[in-house]
């Protein structure tokens, strides 16, 4: 993973969660909090509300998103930037100051005076923007967008989010934003909620993620909360984005997303990484849970579509467990023969001993690792007791789950059933 380096703030796996705290300049932004036009009000507001609380970037908003609002041209924001201006020279607090523009000369003109670093909503449909961004070493946000200034974030197929993410390019220094909010008609909450479960699949970039989730619908409607009563919704999907591998939060309420960002952050997966010396092999283990995240790191490296092991390394990536009852003779002798050598020699089947309820079955070692279970005498004999109190675990990657299925078909149709439904699942 790529960690940025934004105005001397680590962004990235090899840093803490970072919050980035909203200061909007524009009279018609919905939220009323974090929607100033005077820069001495607007500098308090942003050293005691969001500096002091604990952000780490404040991000400045020249129009509203409202997709419903005319959208500003380069110049309107333009006369807008002296407010921002003015606010971030009159604050006392430490911060990378981040501006949210969709247009290269608005971004080029804050950078020059006092800037940090860009947000960019459109995600470089201004093919300019890059540029700029590189010209003034810059971290840039990126978010998921069509190929239009007068669209951004409305990409309406959660299968589009992550070819959008890498139009006109990537900078060094490019955080990726996957986009949530209703910015277009068609977009849904269920395309949102869907998003925000696909969350690690965006890490296949191998950049810093940003999430901005803060009060939005496709939360609140999940609980039946207003804006006014949405923050603990907000709050538990942060913990999780950052869970997920999300590495800034842009929020209205610092204080609170900071504390359930650290949450996140301190039990998320402990990956490992080791960099070595300049002779060792660098290791960096990838969090990896569907069979698609690991088809975008492989493309991140090339490796992908090169050939047909390739995309086989993908199916071989995960591992699941799936809990089977109702087992019979038949059932048990097949999935034993499947997964002892052969082409599922990669699954694992371990048999339950139904006089022991309630306690996990206990997989027996067999030649080449695989799985296999012994009855309670310890034969590898079917346990006894009625088929609907035998259970089992098989486990195994989604190739070696294919495999067994390929072993056992015709052995019945229960089982056949079950085995298929898995095969569907696990891909």
């Amino acid at each position: 993973m790529r960690n940025v380096d934004a105005a001397g703030l680590g962004i990235g796996d090899d840093h803490p969660p970072r919050i980035m705290g909203v200061l909007n300049v524009s009279e018609e932004s919905p939220y009323d909090p974090s929607v100033y036009d005077d820069p001495g009000e607007a500098a308090a507001y942003v050293d005691e509300e969001l500096i002091g609380e604990g952000a780490d970037i404040v991000d400045v908003g020249l129009e509203s998103a409202n997709k419903d609002l005319d959208v500003l041209s380069a110049e309107q924001e333009l006369e807008r930037l002296d407010t921002a201006i003015e606010t971030l020279e009159s604050t006392s607090g430490d911060a990378v100051w981040s501006i949210e523009t969709r247009y290269h000369e608005v971004a080029d003109e804050a950078l020059s005076r006092g800037f940090d670093m860009v947000n960019d909503i459109c995600g470089f449909a201004d093919p300019e923007m890059p540029r700029v961004c590189r010209e003034h070493d810059a971290a840039v946000s990126k978010m998921a967008s069509p190929p239009d200034l007068e669209r951004p974030g409305a990409i309406e197929d959660v299968g589009d989010i992550y070819e959008a993410l890498s139009m006109n390019g990537l900078t060094d220094k490019t955080i990726l934003d996957p986009a949530f909010g209703g910015w277009s008609e068609a977009k849904t909450h269920e395309d949102d909620r869907e998003t925000f479960h696909r969350l690690r699949e965006f890490r296949g970039y191998g950049r810093p993620l940003l999430v901005s989730i803060n009060r939005k619908s496709f939360l609140k409607t999940i609980a039946g909360r207003s804006t006014e009563e949405a923050l603990p919704v907000s709050l538990a999907a942060t913990s999780m984005a950052v869970e997920r591998g999300a590495h800034v939060i842009r929020t209205h309420d610092v204080a609170e997303t900071r504390d359930a960002a650290l949450v996140g952050a301190e039990f998320a997966r402990d990956r490992h990484r080791s960099a070595g010396d300049a002779d060792a092999v660098a290791v960096e283990e990838l969090d990896v849970t569907t069979v698609r995240e690991a088809e975008r790191h492989l493309d991140r490296i090339g490796a992908a579509g090169a050939r047909q092991g390739d995309r086989d390394v993908a199916r071989n990536a995960v591992v699941r467990t799936y809990e089977l009852s109702g087992l019979d003779d038949a059932a048990v002798g097949a999935l034993r023969a499947a997964t002892v050598g052969g082409d599922a020699s990669g699954a694992a089947f371990a048999l339950g001993d139904p006089n022991r309820a309630g306690t996990p079955p206990t997989p027996s070692a067999t030649d080449g690792g695989t799985g296999g279970s012994a009855g309670p005498a310890g034969d590898g004999s079917p346990d006894d007791g009625p088929a609907s109190d035998r259970r089992g675990l098989l486990i195994g990657t989604p190739a070696a789950i294919e495999a067994v299925r390929e072993a056992v078909s015709g052995v019945s149709d229960p089982l056949d059933a079950a085995i298929d439904e898995i095969a569907r699942d696990v891909n």
